[in-house]
């Protein structure tokens, strides 16, 4: 009987042992989950007949390779500065390792051994990325193959609540790591190519610099670029393209407020705020302001450059951000002040539905033709069970593990799912779960008079 191991037991990883699961069933695999947290992997162990649950400190490195040696194949759910010591140990015990993470400098440096060794490492197998690179290689391919030329490629994807759930003035709610969305675009300069000009967006700017896209069926978003769009010119292969953008969606309106937190500082997470300890959010609040005689909400408006009354200042005095009530933190950077205020105002009910949308806008010439092809994907899932962020992260994973599993992918090597023999069967069977695009093409040619 065959073993697939997952480290790690977060927010995305349900639907990935459910599917699991329901494979092992058919062909007599074993899952074990691991997580240093054990409440949480003994209700998958309680739920599931063919699934085991283990807790584990992943630093551990002689029960982290006890656990590991009986296993066909490691899929590592851990946050992404761990995945290099997993990494390290499926080299040494010769196994196979799945996960959504990027790719990074570390196991980059591994790629010899890796292929040396005869395996394979498929990293950037979730949603974004991965079902992102999927969809967006499947359509550049189709366009190449009867000889056309991208000449633009623009593609955008959020995490968001389903109509009906987002019912707070953000209309957002946290369905994935809190720290990673407060954190959004702190990383550095976002770089991008449009209509061949070369635009570099500090993170002081990002949530000014803003993208409208409409997804049929639920209306407008938002989207602001992401860190480097400039690389996927080479991992796409669109040297030609005269523009090259990603960007994350939010709702109308979410950019424009979060970008008040930006100006102030309320995002940056490099140093501890003084006092915290016996702060109110007001106190803290205020000690990112000029000294003022003005009350609080009047000087925060003036310093932002808004309308006292705007939609802006309505969703800041929501969160709190104003109220004289104690912050409750021993010790905060600014960032971990925001978070710990958001994850109480933006958490999600247990009856609440969540969505993952994403679009890709790729231009392209074909003869003395030019066309758009507009490819939007919109899936919903239910936050206590199977939440459309955990299907999304959590099948394709699956179902890569189940065609390595089968020996439907043996080539060796460190690699991302842009190749046909891999994107070509996970899009298939995404289909077949629910998860699915919805095209549309047109002609950007004039049409003769």
């Amino acid at each position: 009987m065959k073993k697939i191991l997952i480290l790690g037991a977060g927010r995305s990883t349900a639907a990935l042992i459910d599917y699991l699961s329901r494979e092992g069933e058919r062909h007599e695999w074993l899952i074990q989950v691991v997580d240093a947290d054990a409440v949480i992997i003994r209700q998958y162990e309680s739920r599931y007949e063919n699934v085991e649950a283990a807790q584990l400190d992943i630093f551990d490195v002689e029960a982290r390779e006890k656990l590991m040696q009986p296993a066909a194949l490691i899929i590592s759910m851990l946050p992404a500065r761990f995945h290099i010591h997993v990494a390290e140990s499926c080299i040494k015990l010769r196994k196979h390792l799945l996960t959504a993470s990027y790719v990074d400098d570390a196991v980059q440096q591994l790629e010899e051994k890796i292929k040396e060794k005869g395996l394979i490492f498929l990293y950037e197998c979730g949603l974004d990325p991965g079902i992102d690179h999927m969809s967006a290689m499947k359509s550049i391919d189709d366009i190449r193959s009867k000889g056309g030329k991208v000449t633009s490629f623009q593609s955008f994807t959020g995490g968001l609540m389903a109509p009906g759930s987002d019912n707070n003035p953000w209309r957002y709610k946290f369905t994935w790591n809190p720290r990673n969305v407060v954190l959004a675009g702190t990383g550095g300069t976002a770089q991008y190519i449009y209509k061949g000009i070369y635009k570099n967006i500090p993170h002081h700017q990002l949530f000014k610099r803003l993208t409208m896209v409409e997804i049929p069926g639920y209306g407008d978003f938002e989207s602001y670029p992401n860190r480097d769009s400039l690389k996927y010119r080479e991992l796409y292969g669109l040297y030609k393209a005269e523009t090259i953008l990603r960007g994350t969606l939010r709702r109308p309106g979410f950019c424009p407020s979060w970008h008040a937190f930006v100006q102030l500082g309320l995002t940056d997470d490099s140093y501890p705020v003084r006092n915290v300890e016996n702060m109110t959010y007001a106190e803290f609040t205020r000690s990112y302001l000029p000294y003022s005689k003005d009350d609080l909400l009047t000087n925060f408006s003036r310093y932002i450059g808004v309308d006292i009354s705007s939609e802006i200042i309505q969703r800041i005095k929501w969160l709190g951000l104003f109220d004289e009530r104690p912050i409750g933190l021993k010790k905060a950077t600014p960032a971990q002040v925001m978070q710990h205020l958001l994850e109480n105002k933006w958490q999600a009910g247990a009856d609440d539905k969540d969505m993952i949308v994403m679009q890709h806008q790729l231009e392209y010439e074909l003869g003395d033709e030019k066309r758009k092809i507009t490819s939007s994907l919109v899936t919903e899932g239910e936050i206590s069970n199977l939440s459309g962020m955990s299907k999304t992260v959590g099948y394709p994973l699956g179902i890569t593990a189940r065609l390595i599993l089968q020996g439907k992918i043996s080539e060796p090597g460190l690699m991302i799912p842009v190749h046909p023999e891999i994107y070509e069967p996970v899009l298939q069977e995404l289909e077949q779960l629910g998860i699915s695009f919805i095209e549309e093409e047109k002609s950007l040619t004039p049409a003769a008079v």
